[in-house]
This record gives structure tokens, sequence and C-alpha cells, in this order.
């Protein structure tokens, strides 16, 4: 089985996914997970489950509790109840090896310690990526929870260093200035970040700014702990205003080049025959001249007599991308699990986006394939639906309301903007009634973002709350993309925005966001840790938060 708590709960067993029966279930796993292998006293689980305020019930309640856990367990794999064993005074939760997303992750770190800078670079990626968002996001409120979100958090940027060290030994010090600037004014009082980020400037020809940085680490440590800078940082700026060869850069054996399976790709997963063109109208220019990327036409059947046709078609469309100068690439193949092999070949050819075609991803009452759900579950990389209609010109709209599915869309948007030569068009929502604030400052941080790191010109508009203002704000637009729900893995694509891109006219992409950056991001960055263009519009996001609350 694959057990997950670097991001929201999960437990499966391929496709199958554990259902859980309720928060108290979830918490339980948790906690066992946590302690992955320990026995866990059923005390310990009475007080990490209700905290100081237990019900004289709670001892029973915890053994129906694991009743229901093994129950769920047992359905996604027959076999599995057994994993969780009764042993006095309590229970534990067997894992094998490598079963543990946290245990990939702490054995990439280690050996990432232990290696040279370049391999060690290539270990601590993998292992960030990892990471699919907050740990534990769905229990992450428990206070049994509190200590542990704590100390993965700790973990996930101790790794985040390391990367940056190595990556300084390889001498990628300018490209690193960039990914520094916001993860110190995120973590101002953490003084191994502020001292990389000093000898990135320095090394980057930035003395001054260097020792600056250091005066703002300063200021920041006295007014908030009363306290100096560490040794380690003061000797740091010593050895700046000094100029110490011992900051230089060691020299070593360049860099290989990369194989060529790392070149940016544009992965689009096809579905009928007669669908392909429309989808190549809309993902096309994405890999015109001039963008840096790969586009790669995938086509996965059930049966060997497909491929034969198919392969046909694909170099048909191949050939006629190429006297268009759009380099493209193909591959078809039999799949008995077309979703993980999608995942899988995203993964192999460095996609930065994965496009499903949604009339053979969606069913008609909104509700997810198989092979989808896998795809948007499991891949690292963005992912879009593509309701592909009738291509027409005009700007990209991408209605806007600052969650991370929504950042998404917007770096996907501007991409295929820029892409296009097309504007750029943010949608919000209008005031709506006496004391709530229209969207257009959220608009503004978002447009600030995309102008400074996409350099896509935005127009900003505002539409009535629902399917029907986007539904009206895309009537003019060339392009619909919109952020998933972030509801999407309990209730499908059902809500109103996917209720919208069913009904807009032209072409629409409904976008989940992955744990790697998308098409605008530098080749080098490989986690949304380390670049997202929600970075700079941090910003938006507490606007976010403050219009919904309003």
């Amino acid at each position: 089985m694959e057990f997950r708590i670097l991001g929201p709960l999960e437990a499966r067993e391929g496709d199958d996914v554990v259902r859980l029966g309720g928060a108290r279930q979830r918490a339980l796993l948790a906690i066992l997970l946590l302690h992955a292998n320990e026995v866990i006293s059923v005390d310990r689980l009475v007080d990490e489950l209700w905290a100081e305020a237990p019900p004289a019930t709670a001892a029973h309640t915890v053994q129906v509790h694991v009743s229901n856990v093994r129950k769920a367990l047992e359905t996604a794999a027959p076999g599995a109840a057994a994993r969780l064993e009764t042993r006095p005074p309590g229970y534990v939760l067997r894992t094998e090896p490598g079963e543990l997303d946290l245990e990939r992750f702490e054995r990439l770190c280690k050996q990432a310690r232990t290696a040279d800078p370049q391999q060690a670079a290539g270990l601590l990626r993998e292992a960030l990526a990892l990471w699919r968002g907050a740990p534990l996001a769905d229990v992450a409120y428990e206070s049994f929870a509190q200590p542990a979100v704590g100390r993965l958090e700790e973990l996930r940027l101790t790794a985040l260093e390391e990367l940056v060290d190595a990556d300084l030994a390889c001498g990628r010090h300018a490209a690193l200035v960039g990914e520094l600037q916001p993860l110190v004014a995120a973590h101002p009082l953490r003084e191994r970040l502020r001292g990389q980020l000093m000898l990135a400037l320095y090394r980057s020809g930035r003395q001054a700014e260097a020792l600056e940085a250091f005066q703002e680490g300063r200021r920041a440590l006295v007014e908030e702990l009363g306290i100096e800078p560490g040794p380690a940082l003061q000797r740091l700026e010593r050895a700046i205003l000094r100029q110490e060869r011992e900051l230089e850069l060691q020299q070593a054996p360049p860099p290989a080049a990369p194989p060529a399976a790392t070149a940016r790709a544009v992965l689009l997963a096809l579905g009928e025959a007669g669908g392909v063109d429309a989808l190549l109208a809309v993902v096309e220019p994405l890999a015109a001249p001039g963008q840096g990327s790969d586009l790669i036409l995938a086509r996965l059947v059930a049966r060997g007599e497909e491929l034969a046709p198919w392969t046909a078609l694909l170099n048909e469309r191949r050939s006629a991308l190429a006297e268009r100068g759009v380099s493209a690439r193909t591959a078809a193949f039999t799949s008995p699990d077309a979703g993980r092999d999608l995942v899988r070949l995203a993964t192999e050819q460095a996609a930065d986006v994965l496009v499903l075609d949604a009339a053979a991803a969606v069913r008609a009452d909104g509700s997810l394939t198989a092979d989808a759900a896998t795809v948007l579950g499991e891949a690292a990389c963005d992912v879009g639906l593509l309701y592909a209609r009738d291509a027409a010109p005009g700007p990209v709209l991408v209605p806007f309301g600052g969650s991370d599915h929504d950042w998404a869309a917007l770096e996907l948007g501007a991409w295929l903007a820029g892409a296009r030569g097309s504007a750029l068009r943010l949608l919000g929502t209008e005031a709506g009634g006496e004391g709530r604030r229209d969207a257009s400052r959220l608009l503004a941080h978002a447009a600030l973002a995309v102008q400074q790191l996409a350099g896509v010109p935005t127009e900003p508009v505002l539409g009535e709350r629902g399917p029907a203002g986007i539904v009206d704000g895309a009537a003019a637009a060339g392009v619909l993309v919109c952020g998933l729900a972030d509801s999407w893995r309990q209730d499908g694509l059902g809500g109103a925005r996917a209720e919208a891109v069913r009904l807009a006219a032209p072409p629409a992409l409904l976008v989940r966001r992955g744990p790697r950056p998308g098409g605008l991001a530098p080749r080098e960055h490989l986690t949304r840790y380390t670049w997202s263009l929600s970075l700079a519009g941090r910003a938006g996001e507490d606007a976010a938060r403050q219009t919904a609350s309003a």
C-alpha cells in the first residue's frame, strides 16, 4: 500500500483509495502513521484524539474506530486489515519500506548528505517533490497534529536549505537570489537562509546588498527577540567586508549537460480521434517556436489492434506541426492502467503541464473516470482538463479568487496568453451587497505578479458571482482557464466553476495545481516551494481571504 502524510492524509492500493468515515478515523490513521511500526497505547490514543476532554466511553470508541479503519483498509486491499494489529497495551500499524512518503523523503535527504553537490541537489529535489502541500492538511488543526506538523515543516525547510547549499556549491548563486529573497521574507529570523542569501548576493557581485541583508536580519532579531545575530552570520558579514577569498566559489568540474528527457514539455493525452484537432488548436501555442517546449502527443489504448491507426494519425499530426515549426513528439502504447502510465510519462518527460481531454476524462454527471482521478491525484505537474471547442481570437480569461488552483490557472493562463500574443483578462466578483468588497484589490495583486514574473499585460474585470458571471465574461474570450475547486477530491467536478466551464462558449481548461511549478518557472526550479507566481502575489492571498470573509 501507499501512505501519504506530506500533504492531505491518504492511503491507497493502486487506484483504490482507503475511504474513511469521519474526522476521528482520519485522525486515528494519522496518529498511527506518525508512529508507524510502533505500539501506541489506548490511553495515548484517547489523549491525542480528545485532548483534555475525553468522553467516558473513549476507550470503547477507539476500538470502534480501529475496527472501521481495518474495514476501510480491507476494502481497498484484501488482507490489508492485518496491518493494523492489536498489541497490548494498544495498536500498531505495520508499513513496509518505501510505503510511507515521509520515510522516502527522509531516506532521500539522508542519501543527499553523503553525495556530491550535483547528486545531492537531484536527490533533494526528488525528496521535496513528494510534498503535496501542508503536511496532514486535513487534520492539521487537531491538537495532536500541531507538534507533528511543526516537525514536518521544519524537515522540509531544512531540506530546502540543504538544497540551496548544494546549488551554491554548483555555482547557481545568481539564480538563487530570486528564490531566496521571498523565503527570507517569509522566515526573517532563520539565520541559515539569510546567510545563504548574503553569500548568493556576494558571489553575484552585489556586495552592498549582501551587507544590507545582514542589517535587515539584525534589525529583525533585535526588535523581535532582543538578540544579536549568531556567530556564523556575524563571521559571514566580516568575511564579506574583507572580501575574503574563502567566500569565492570553489572550482569544480562543470556540471554534465542534462539528458534530453529533461527538456521542457507539454504532454497532451488524447481522447477520441475526432477531437484531436480541437485539442491541438488550444495547446499548440504552448510549444510554438520560441516557447522552448516540446509538445508530446500521447494516446494510451486498451487493445493492440488500436495501435496502428493511432500511430498513423499521430505521425500525420506530428508532420503538420513540424511544418509550422512546432517541435512535437508522439507516443502510443497499450496500457492496463492508463492513469498511472500517464503520471509516469509526465514525470519521465519533465512535463510542465499534462492536459487531458475532458470529453474522455469527465463523465456526463461531472464525475471523473478512474484514470483521470489517478492523474489528478498523483501527477507532480499541473494538470488541465480541456473542454475543446471551436477556437476563436480574443483574450485568455482567468476567473481568480486566490486559491492554490487559481494561482496555477493564472500561471497557465499567463503562459497561454503570452504564447498566443493575446491579453490576459482577470475576472473577479462585484461587491454584490452591502458590506461586501469587490475583488478589484485581489485582481490588482495578481496582475502585479503576472507583470513582474511573466511580462504579460493584464485586464482586470468584475462580474456577478456564480456561473453566470463566468459564462458572461467568457463570451468575448478566446480561451477560459479556471482553477479546480479545492474540494474536487470529495465532490468531483461539481460546483459553480465546473458548471460555468461546461456552459462557456470558448475552449475551457480546468486546472489542478501540482507540486512542481509550471511553464513560467525557470527550468532549475523543480518544486513550488522554491518558485511560484503566488510568491510574488503573497499579499493577494491575504486579500483573497479578506474578500472571502467580508
